[in-house]
This record gives C-alpha cells, structure tokens and sequence, in this order.
C-alpha cells in the first residue's frame, strides 16, 4: 500500500529534488524494528523517517539526495535507506 503521508510532506522538503523524489514516488507504508541505546525496540514508520528529512539543514539535505539519486537511478529499494535513517533516530 502506498504511503500517501508520505507525498503530503513532499512539499515540505528542503530542495526541489526531494520535493519531487517524494511527490513522484509510490513509496509502500512500512515500520521499520529498530534497536535505540536506552529503550530497546524501537518501531518507527517511514513516515516518521520522512517527516525528519523536511527538518534536516541544507548539507544534510543534500546529503540525503546523493544517496537517493543513486538509489533512484538503479530501481533500488528507498526503505532499505529509510530504515538507515531510522537506526539513526533511534540512537
């Protein structure tokens, strides 16, 4: 099922490729299990995940859309890197 919070926070993004990247792409709904130093389990939704990046600074955005245009560029999966990103929420 695709996420379409998820294409509401697009136009939120820092730059226009990540405005588009999330506006164009049908991303599934998915929680990633992630492990935090203090609290154990953490279940966070790519939502979630998605929602930080349109607070990150300009470096980090840019950064962020490195990594998403090699991944766009070979079909790759986004919530392998969203589930990345959450691992770092969670520390």
């Amino acid at each position: 099922m695709v996420n379409t919070e998820i294409k509401s926070l697009a136009s939120k993004m820092p730059t226009k490729y990540l405005r588009d990247f999330f506006a164009e792409k049908d991303i599934p709904e998915k929680t990633f299990e992630v492990e935090g130093p203090e609290w154990g389990n953490n279940f966070i939704p790519n939502t979630v995940v998605v929602e930080h990046i349109t607070l990150c600074k300009a470096e980090e955005a840019k950064q962020i859309e490195g990594v998403l245009r090699r991944i766009d560029f070979v079909n790759g999966d986004v919530n392998h890197f969203l589930a990345h990103l959450a691992q770092a929420l969670a520390k």
